[in-house]
């Protein structure tokens, strides 16, 4: 499992690149995404949760004020915003523990921020940076077959 980096030119190709991750992921990994405000984290988690079988994957949306939304695919999905998470015991008390297991993922926008409460767990990490205006240069590290993101 080696560090892969794709571009996106698009919303669009976001999706479909999230959907191919969401297609490779298994059950027990967190996701963690991290990336400046407008990097398509939430877009990117859209495809994943589609390539994931997510039932209701067209409405995945930011989980900014409620900190956590769950849908159901071949595997739980749990998709946390630790935006205004303000501690690791705040985030620790979303129940964070209680996501991770053998028959889910978790999802983690701006995850930088909690990042000390992941240390110990089976991660993929994903950075998106901008590339210009629309560009986007996804980063994935810990993903099996991640070379079929291209």
């Amino acid at each position: 499992m080696s560090n892969t980096e794709v571009i996106s030119d698009s919303v669009q190709r976001t999706l479909e690149i999230g959907r191919k991750i969401g297609a490779l992921l298994e059950p027990g990994k967190v996701v963690c995404l991290v990336g400046p405000l407008g990097s398509g984290k939430t877009t990117l988690i859209k495809g994943i949760a589609a390539g994931a079988g997510a039932d209701r994957a067209a409405r995945v949306n930011s989980p900014t004020f409620v900190m956590v939304n769950e849908y159901q695919g071949r595997f739980n999905i749990f998709h946390i915003d630790a935006y205004r998470v303000n501690s690791i015991a705040e985030f620790e008390a979303l129940g964070f523990s209680d996501f991770v297991g053998p028959e889910s993922v978790v999802l983690i926008e701006w995850a930088d921020k909690v990042v000390s409460a992941l240390t110990e767990l089976d991660r993929i990490n994903i950075e998106m940076r901008h590339n210009g205006t629309e560009s986007r240069i996804i980063s994935v590290d810990g993903l099996k077959n991640a070379l079929l993101l291209s």
